[in-house]
């Protein structure tokens, strides 16, 4: 798809291509192809004006035609940081020479990055000893992640050829992922589906809002059980945004119990008695009351079905038991079992 050049001297090494095919796609995946770069990689080339057509800088989205000329300009890179290992408990779902599911605690961040740099789920892997896919930069085995405050199950790749495959099969919705949640108010219907665009806000870099121009991110919800003042919802991803079911469920009325970012005061809609028992809640929920709580797929080498469920976690367990209306209703390890959450997977 493109002739190039390697560019060498006082300034920074560099790339010069010359587009061959008639048309091309956006320029970021373009370079991941062209250069065998990440799309992380080559994204953040592209936010830090290291890439020109023609002598102009692009954005991202560009796409590119025959015989335009695309530089890449390559900064000195920062030594890698290295990963070290840190003693944290964690609770192995599945192990095998290829993959590895763990059944993530609330608090946890997936990956290092800046404030979280050594007690991360990565360095807890690290000093176990398990072997993982090399994965994106400061990412080795992450095939997806979940929020720091969610708990669940998360899948880690071991092995080059089973990450490849395992994120293929992510991107063509072959891994089912279900997710439990209490959230404020009730479902009109059930399923309900929340098909809206997401992007970064424009200001917060932090938060995602749902905006025209974002990607499209679709969440089907189901009633599970209905409480007085909340839902128990079943939540099945289509798509796997940053914040995406936090946001969905905010953008159409019904806040995560306990969101601190999109909750929206869940508590302080309510009025009347339902204000006391609702601000009663609140104060139960130590963090955001979302779990992933099914993960199936078939083994990236062997084909084989697997499925594996995590049950609702036990810091919850006191707001679930409170949202029913009774402190003993509910058998701490079966809380969703009781509540026939599973039986859409049998």
């Amino acid at each position: 798809m493109a002739e190039r050049t390697v560019e060498s001297g006082a300034a920074p090494a560099g790339v010069t291509f010359s587009v061959a095919a008639p048309a091309t796609e956006r320029v970021d995946r373009f370079l991941a192809d062209q250069l065998q770069l990440s799309r992380t990689q080559s994204a953040r080339l592209v936010a830090d004006r290291c890439v020109e057509v023609n002598g102009a800088v692009v954005r991202a989205s560009r796409t590119l035609t025959r015989g335009e000329e695309v530089r890449v300009a390559f900064p000195e890179l920062a030594p890698a940081r290295q990963l070290v290992p840190s003693s944290i408990s964690l609770e192995i779902v599945y192990e095998d020479e290829h993959l590895a599911v763990i059944n993530k605690p609330a608090g946890l961040v997936v990956h290092p990055a800046p404030g979280h740099w050594d007690d991360t789920l990565v360095n807890a892997l690290v000093a176990r000893g398990t072997t993982l896919s090399g994965g994106a930069e400061g990412r080795p085995g992450i095939v997806h992640r979940l929020d720091r405050d969610t708990s669940g199950l998360i899948l880690v790749a071991k092995t080059d050829a089973a990450h490849r495959r395992l994120s293929a099969m992510l991107a063509a919705r072959r891994i089912t992922r279900r997710y439990a949640a209490l959230v404020w108010g009730h479902l009109d219907e059930s399923p309900t589906v929340i098909d809206a665009p997401l992007a970064r806000h424009h200001r917060d870099r932090k938060r995602i809002v749902v905006a025209r121009e974002g990607r499209a991110s679709r969440t089907d919800a189901y009633r599970v059980a209905r409480f007085s003042l909340v839902d128990l919802l079943r939540l099945e991803l289509h798509t796997g945004r940053t914040h995406q079911i936090r946001v969905h469920l905010a953008h159409i009325g019904h806040p995560v119990v306990g969101d601190p970012v999109y909750g929206g005061g869940g508590s302080r809609r309510m009025s009347g008695v339902q204000r006391t028992g609702a601000e009663a809640l609140d104060r139960l929920a130590p963090r955001q009351a979302l779990h992933a709580a099914v993960l199936a797929l078939r083994h990236p080498i062997d084909g084989r079905p697997l499925e594996f469920r995590a049950e609702w976690p036990a810091d919850l367990i006191p707001l679930l038991a409170a949202a029913m209306g009774a402190s003993d209703a509910v058998a701490p390890d079966h809380a969703l079992a009781y509540l026939r959450f599973f039986e859409a997977d049998e």
